[in-house]
This record gives structure tokens, C-alpha cells and sequence, in this order.
């Protein structure tokens, strides 16, 4: 299979990058005296909305980079997928393919300033070191800053790829500095077909979930596959119904939020006891559950826990982001009957709440609680309390 196939909906994108790749080939050989014009370059900024495959993107060029198929003298399309340079990039273990994504809610000097001496070094295997930072639009200021020296004046062989949201994310310093390449949100029918051929998910379940994920194509996987995750979404998709009640809607407004606190603890008590006792084996803690401590050691066990709350914030934000979005696309469904458009609706298992939403307001007040519920998602953003965030909507989604 080639790396290219995880690329769903993304043909243009991907004849890019198989150009570019073909190009840092012949740069490698020493065929061609400098990579600008040859369709190579240091710096790539990968952006698109959420589900596009915007780290599939990277990893699939990381991978075409250090592609060694023989068919490649043949006029073969780099990233192969069987070789061992496409493998163990894809798998994470090339030695010159780094990949940095954060669980916490920033990226920080300290591990840019690290990222970018490892990028100065020469690649062991002779080809390219391969940077890929996915998760680019969460670097702090300064962090940026020292990101942007390093693109400025690169190592010969090392490439940065970096992931963002959209091209206001970055820094313009960065962005003018790398080549852009936009993904954009994948038909639901190409989404189906994944789940269906890759998957096993049968037709039905494949169709509802690429439809209710918008696109989303891990979204669309995880609703495909975990019960649990199609229940939350019922429970979210419920709060439209009930907001004539103001008792019920702030009662909505809890539950939303206690699903995300919810989900947010099951991972962290996934991972925090694997680490917290990682960590304390790796510093010589004594023998048996709640061993004693070595000295000089409490700083380390303070730096991890600081780590996991920050963690466990970022993956509340997410979830509950995740169910946002979901109530925004109930109100699109809405205003698209209100308007008689003939555009599928995402939540066509839902048709008949759609319906009567739809006949019971107009499409100016399916605007203005669309708006509602984007600002409430801003506000989290801008680190506002969540249950004070979603309340407040839930109160202008009842004005309407």
C-alpha cells in the first residue's frame, strides 16, 4: 500500500508533494545544484481544517523522502510504502525522521530550542533529516521565534514540516518562509469508503459516521467503531431539543461538560499511572507501591504531575470542542432545510429534530445560535471557565 493512500480526497495535494519528492531525489543524487526551483524546498506549512490528514500529509512526504524502492530508477513514484525507509517513517522509528506533537496546551522554548539542535545535525543515512511539528499553531511566542531562526538558515538536508489549522496560525515570518499546501475536508462518500475498506465497518455505520463527523476522518472512525463515542454525541445532539425548558438547558449544559471532565479522566487514568511509575523507577524509587523517593527527586515527580493536569485541561478542551462542533452542525442542518438547500444533511439520523427545530424558528435565529455556540468556543479557547462558557450559551441558544 502506498503512504499516499491515507491521503483521502487530497489528489492535488498529493501530485505536489510526488513532484517534490522526485525533486529531492535528484537534489540527493546530485542532479540538480540547489532545491528552490527544482519544486523542493526546506520549509512546508501543511494547513486544513480538522480531519483533513493534515500529519498524514506530513508523514507521507517524510516518508517519500527517505523512500529507497529500486522501482524508483524505474520512474516509480516515491513512498512506496514496503520499503524499509517508507516503513520506518511511518511506523516512527527512522533515525531521520522526527515527528512533535504536544498533549498539553502549548509548545514551549525549552523543547523548540532542543527540536532545533537536532535539526542541525547532518542525517545519518545521507538523505534528509525530516521535521514534522504537528502541532505548530500551539507554539508560544518565543518559541516561534526560535523556530523561525532555524527556518531562516537551515541545515543543507533537513526539511520542516510543519502542521497548522490555517495560514493565521503561524507566525507570517514562518509562513513566508515555507510553501503552503491547503488540504481541504474530504467527501463523506471517500470517508465511507475508508471505514468500509480499511476498517471492515459496514455500509450503513460507514455512511453515518463519515456524515456525522463532517469529514473527520478519525472522528468518523471513532463513532464508526465505539459505542460510547456515539452515545456522547445523542446526548450533546439532545440539548437543542429541550432548550425551550430553561431548567433542562442548563441541566444540558452540565452534562455536556461532565462528559468532557468524564472522558478527559478515563485517559488520564489510562496514562498518568503508567508514567507517574515509569518515572519513579527510572529515578530509583525503593521497591513496592509508594516506595520511598531518592533525594533531590521531588522537583522531577513535581514537573510530571504539573504535565498531566495540563494534559488532562487540553483533553477536556477537545472533547468538548468536539461536541460543539457537533452542535453547530445541527443548526447547519437546520438552516439548510430552512433555505430549501438540497445539500445532504450531516445528521440525517436525526432528520426528524432537524425537521421540527426547523419549523419551530427562523433561519435568523438559527444564525444567531450557530454564532452562540462558535462563541462559546472561542471563549473556551481564550481559557474562560467551561460550565460558565457553555451556560451562556445555552441561555442564547433559548433567546434564540
Amino acid at each position: 500500500m502506498s503512504v499516499w493512500d491515507d491521503l483521502v480526497g487530497q489528489d492535488q495535494v498529493v501530485e505536489q508533494l510526488v513532484s517534490a519528492a522526485r525533486a529531492a531525489r535528484a537534489v540527493v543524487a546530485g542532479e540538480w545544484p540547489a532545491t528552490g526551483a527544482t519544486g523542493m524546498t526546506h520549509a512546508w506549512l501543511f494547513t486544513g481544517p480538522p480531519g483533513s490528514g493534515m500529519g498524514s500529509a506530513a508523514r507521507a512526504f517524510a516518508a517519500a523522502l527517505q523512500c529507497t524502492s529500486p522501482d524508483l530508477d524505474l520512474g516509480g513514484v516515491p513512498g512506496c510504502g514496503f520499503c524499509d525507509g517508507c516503513h520506518t517513517a511511518l511506523v516512527g522509528s527512522h533515525a531521520d525522521v522526527e515527528t512533535v506533537r504536544t498533549d498539553v496546551l502549548s509548545i514551549g522554548v525549552k523543547e523548540t530550542r532542543e527540536l532545533v539542535r537536532n535539526a542541525s545535525m547532518s542525517p545519518a543515512g545521507g538523505r534528509w533529516q525530516v521535521i514534522i511539528l504537528e502541532d505548530s499553531d500551539r507554539l508560544t511566542e518565543g518559541a516561534a521565534n526560535v523556530l523561525l531562526k532555524a527556518i531562516e538558515e537551515p541545515a543543507p538536508r533537513t526539511v520542516w514540516l510543519l502542521c497548522a489549522p490555517s495560514v493565521e496560525d503561524a507566525l507570517p515570518t514562518i509562513r513566508s518562509r515555507c510553501r503552503l499546501l491547503v488540504l481541504r475536508t474530504p467527501p463523506v462518500g471517500a470517508v465511507a469508503d475508508v471505514l468500509m475498506r480499511r476498517d471492515g465497518v459496514d455500509p450503513e455505520r460507514a455512511a453515518f459516521a463519515a456524515r456525522a463527523a463532517h469529514g473527520h476522518i478519525d472522528r468518523a472512525r471513532r463513532l464508526a467503531q465505539d459505542e460510547a463515542a456515539r452515545s456522547r454525541r445523542a446526548e450533546v445532539l439532545r440539548l437543542p431539543m429541550v432548550v425551550g425548558d430553561l431548567g433542562k438547558c442548563l441541566a444540558g449544559a452540565q452534562a455536556l461538560v461532565d462528559a468532557a471532565a468524564a472522558e478527559a479522566k478515563q485517559v488520564a487514568d489510562e496514562v498518568d499511572a503508567k508514567e507517574t511509575e515509569e518515572l519513579r523507577t527510572a529515578l530509583g524509587a525503593a521497591a513496592g507501591v509508594g516506595g520511598r523517593m531518592p533525594r533531590g527527586t521531588a522537583g522531577a515527580m513535581k514537573e510530571l504531575e504539573d504535565r498531566q493536569k495540563r494534559r488532562a485541561t487540553r483533553i477536556q478542551r477537545d472533547s468538548l470542542d468536539l461536541a460543539l462542533i457537533d452542535l453547530a452542525g445541527f443548526y447547519r442542518d437546520v438552516l439548510a432545510l430552512q433555505f430549501g438547500s438540497a445539500t445532504d444533511l450531516a445528521n440525517e439520523d436525526l432528520r426528524a429534530n432537524v425537521e421540527r427545530v426547523a419549523a419551530q424558528s427562523s433561519p435568523e435565529t438559527t444564525l444567531r445560535r450557530i454564532e452562540a455556540v462558535l462563541a462559546c468556543r472561542e471563549a473556551i479557547e481564550r481559557n474562560v471557565a467551561p460550565l460558565l462558557a457553555v451556560e451562556a450559551m445555552a441561555v442564547t441558544l433559548r433567546a434564540g
